[in-house]
């Protein structure tokens, strides 16, 4: 008898347990896992969201993979980006951050000028930096002439364009920056005092202290970057288009016009599955290096 009761009271709570969660479970499937299953279907159509779509198997990825050139422009573009933007961002947010860390008067107030950039919306600050690379007038130009330095062609030159997203992608080290702020911080001050009765100095102090203790926080940016690098589109579908010469056509901006421009929404869909895939590996290759130079505070007590 009493385990029929309980029986029946871990059902009751298992069935309260789903009616609380029902609403995310809905969300998931309705708005999630509902149209990823759908998106790979239409990857193997053809379909331009006006007539039915029309199965043609792996054709499409077999035509990206093929002979498609402005893919391949926009994995070089998007690589290319993402390789040079991402340790410079890293370098950069956790340089900003030891600043930032010091214990001096006005500091919050620092810390909140370098972090609101950061939750700008994407559209106000590619007008932003739309007035600062202006051939004529613009900021940085501007700067150039007071120096006697002749103009840059910063967005509509192939060679200076694709550099130009780069030193805009400073512009969010202040999202990272709060990250590591928030790891130096959970640094253990008895560290520093034993690191200082050994001897060690400033250099020393921050390489087998702060590095090896913030290292997770260094990862998870790691992470975070690559796959946001690689998701680059507001700034290129404003500032250029993908121009000049597919300078800066990268990887989302390219998904984006096959779907909308050219209503190749199944051609799109599997643009989507590849990128995909390329930030999938892309993260467990940096995952299974972890092993190597992430430390964790319980591995560091052993």
């Amino acid at each position: 008898m009493a385990a029929k009761i309980k029986s029946r009271q871990a059902r009751r709570e298992a069935i309260e347990g789903f009616l609380c969660i029902s609403p995310w479970l809905f969300g998931l499937i309705v708005f999630t896992l509902g149209p990823v299953i759908y998106s790979f279907l239409m990857s193997l159509c053809k379909w331009d969201m006006i007539n039915p779509p029309e199965f043609i198997g792996f054709a499409n990825y077999s035509a990206i993979l093929s002979d498609d050139f402005r893919f391949r422009q926009s994995l070089k573009v998007t690589a290319i980006y993402a390789g040079t933007a991402v340790p410079i961002g890293l370098v950069c947010s956790l340089a900003l951050a030891m600043l930032l860390n010091l214990n001096v008067s006005g500091m919050r107030m620092f810390r909140s000028i370098f972090y609101i950039p950061a939750i700008l919306p994407g559209v106000a600050v590619a007008m932003v930096w739309l007035m600062v690379f202006r051939y004529q007038g613009g900021i940085f130009n501007s700067i150039l002439s007071i120096l006697h330095i002749a103009p840059v062609k910063w967005l509509t030159s192939t060679e200076m364009a694709l550099p130009s997203f780069i030193i805009m992608s400073l512009w969010g080290v202040g999202g990272g920056m709060i990250i590591y702020l928030a790891g130096l911080q959970s640094v253990p001050t008895q560290l520093y005092e034993a690191a200082e009765i050994d001897g060690a100095g400033p250099w020393s102090k921050f390489r087998t202290v702060t590095l090896p203790m913030i290292s997770p926080t260094i990862f998870f940016n790691l992470i975070m970057g690559i796959i946001g690098s690689f998701q680059v589109f507001t700034s290129s579908f404003i500032m250029t288009q993908g121009g000049p010469a597919y300078a800066t056509l990268f990887y989302v901006l390219y998904l984006y016009q096959k779907a909308f421009k050219y209503l190749q929404m199944g051609y799109a869909c599997a643009l989507a599955w590849i990128l995909f895939g390329v930030i999938l590996a892309l993260t467990l290759v940096v995952f299974k290096s972890s092993a190597g130079w992430v430390y964790y505070e319980a591995e560091l007590k052993k």
